[in-house]
């Protein structure tokens, strides 16, 4: 059985590459999916991605794991990290490992930033990599899941 992985991106990363790239970069929320799904493909893993600029759309999404047996969670909260407790308690809900990624680091721009609702309950979180943060998660989880980690 191939094991699943889910990358969910949080409000406004669907204007990555054009959004302020001086702190997000200039690569685009399609081309980042691209580059996972290459690199899972490689490991023998699925994986699927979702973004939404809705709470409860989210909210949802993490949710299904139940359903569609996902057995990794890779979550860019975006401005939820900061503001969503319901979309943490999906999380916990769900009880599966998950990493935390920020492209830009969160712990260097503004003081309501600083504060994580998802943090004390991640594996990890990769924050102020850019992309390479997203391929820093898809490397760990592949590794925790076939057991090297």
């Amino acid at each position: 059985m191939k094991h699943k992985i889910l990358v969910l991106h949080g409000p406004n990363l669907n204007l990555l590459g054009k959004r302020e790239p001086e702190i997000y970069g200039r690569d685009t929320l399609e081309n980042i999916n691209k580059s996972l799904l290459e690199v899972a493909s490689k490991s023998n893993i699925v994986l699927e991605y979702y973004q939404s600029n809705s709470e409860s759309d989210l909210i949802t999404k993490t949710q299904s794991c139940f359903e569609n047996n996902y057995d990794f969670l890779i979550i860019n909260p975006a401005a939820f990290t900061h503001t969503s407790i319901a979309l943490r308690d999906a999380v916990l809900a769900i009880n599966k490992p998950f990493i935390e990624v920020h492209l830009s680091n969160i712990f260097t721009r503004e003081q309501f930033r600083h504060k994580s609702y998802f943090s004390d309950i991640a594996i990890g979180v990769i924050s102020g990599l850019g992309v390479k943060g997203y391929h820093m998660a898809l490397t760990y989880a592949i590794d925790y899941l076939s057991g090297k980690e």
